[in-house]
């Protein structure tokens, strides 16, 4: 995670958690003018748009007096969803036996985007088997990695 990120998450989670809901991740998609802040707020009851109206106007307070972005940009706060992405060992771990979409930040083995199932983490690395073959990626390298939602 970027150090960025890691003040970001750092800042903004308490202000979540304390509003009952849990901090499942954050995304900030630099575009120049059209940056994009993208809370993701979890609960075990599930979340509702009124949920994150709450949750986006006590962030945009703290981020208001707190200003840790230099560039303008959109808040947005979402539920993770059906295609629920992961962020951490601790989320890849629990989401085991799921079919999941990896994109990595550098190639591994000659490619980037990885589609199967998620068997784990060992250590620092995800484990995800395609086509009876188990690859291990670094969780550092991973830009974005998401469940593949089953409609039974």
């Amino acid at each position: 995670m970027s150090s960025k990120l890691e003040q970001l998450q750092a800042l903004l989670s308490p202000v979540v958690e304390s509003l009952g809901y849990v901090c499942w991740g954050i995304d900030f998609i630099s575009q120049g003018r059209h940056s994009l802040l993208r809370i993701y707020i979890d609960h075990a009851n599930g979340i509702l748009i009124e949920d994150c109206e709450k949750v986006s106007r006590q962030l945009s307070s703290l981020l208001d007096v707190e200003d840790p972005i230099s560039v303008e940009y959109t808040l947005e706060v979402s539920s993770p969803g059906m295609d629920r992405p992961l962020f951490t060992l601790e989320q890849f771990a629990a989401h085991a036996g799921e079919q999941v979409k990896i994109k990595l930040r550098v190639p591994f083995e000659r490619r980037r985007n990885f589609q199967g199932l998620l068997r784990g983490i060992e250590e620092q690395d995800v484990v995800v088997l395609i086509d009876d073959h188990e690859y291990l990626l670094p969780v550092d390298t991973i830009e974005k990695a998401n469940i593949i939602p089953r409609f039974e």
